[in-house]
């Protein structure tokens, strides 16, 4: 247990910060132990950079999606691939050079940006609700390498802003609380979604197909790059998400697909973009 307190290097204020810390961590670590000794789970959960941290305070930090009251643009009304049918068995744009490497989006809660950021990644290398608009409104986005990322609030560097590296000229919603419409988008380019990452197994998540509770109140947004089905015939999603390579199956992970609520696990099918450049 010590090994694993001491992995992340963590710097804290003074040892009464330090105790509480170490007590969260334990409580956490004990969590996950007995979790992972239950041996009847279709994943595993293991000690991650998130470990000190409550559950209150991680989802306050590293999630920070809010649902949009209202979606204002024509394009969201149509779904151009309703009329496909002929969808592969698997899909993995990784293996398309369509993905770029996972980011960590440290403290900051903005996983809207890094989901809506890898769907443009996506379409742009394969043609070539607010982040989307930005890119949109803005002419353009800036690239990685002109404007890094910094994971606080700040002032936009305008300058910076404008020397565009990627355009779209709209986006789409696919019709919502519909996974096979969502198969149908997926499989023709990587797609902009939001889950509800509440539940603590999500944050400790390590390998596997995630199946556990979760409600359909998304607060975390992530990108779905592909989809598949298990030797044991579990079908599931492929997820991108913006917490590092520590967590998950080196920042990915595969939840559970084709459950029988129209909404998916933990939401993922409630409100799905995409770009087209």
């Amino acid at each position: 247990m010590s090994n694993g307190w001491l992995k992340y290097g963590r710097n804290y204020a003074d040892n009464a910060e330090k105790k509480k810390r170490f007590k969260i961590f334990k409580e956490n670590a004990k969590f996950i132990d007995k979790f992972n000794n239950e041996g009847n789970h279709t994943y595993k959960l293991n000690v991650n950079e998130f470990a000190d941290l409550t559950n209150e305070e991680f989802v306050a930090s590293r999630t920070g999606y809010k649902i949009p009251t209202l979606r204002s643009s024509p394009k969201t009304t149509t779904f151009k691939y309703k009329s496909l049918t002929e969808i592969p068995m698997s899909m993995d744009w990784r293996e398309k050079g369509a993905v770029t490497s996972i980011k960590n989006q440290g403290s900051c809660g903005c996983c809207w940006v890094f989901s809506a950021v890898a769907a443009v990644e996506g379409i742009i290398q394969i043609t070539t609700d607010k982040a989307f608009k930005y890119i949109i409104l803005n002419q353009g986005i800036a690239s990685e390498e002109n404007y890094q990322y910094v994971d606080m609030n700040g002032t936009c560097d305008y300058q910076k802003a404008s020397n565009y590296a990627a355009k779209i000229s709209h986006f789409y919603d696919v019709p919502p609380n519909n996974e096979q419409a969502l198969l149908q988008a997926v499989a023709t380019q990587p797609v902009s979604v939001a889950l509800d990452a509440k539940n603590p197994a999500f944050r400790f998540y390590s390998s596997g197909v995630y199946s556990g509770e979760c409600g359909t109140e998304t607060n975390h947004a992530v990108t779905t790059i592909g989809y598949g089905t298990n030797d044991d015939g579990t079908q599931y999603w492929l997820i991108k998400n913006s917490w590092g390579t520590h967590w998950g199956e080196d920042g990915y992970m595969r939840i559970k697909r084709g459950i029988g609520a129209p909404e998916g696990l933990c939401g993922i099918a409630k409100e799905p973009s995409y770009p087209v450049a």
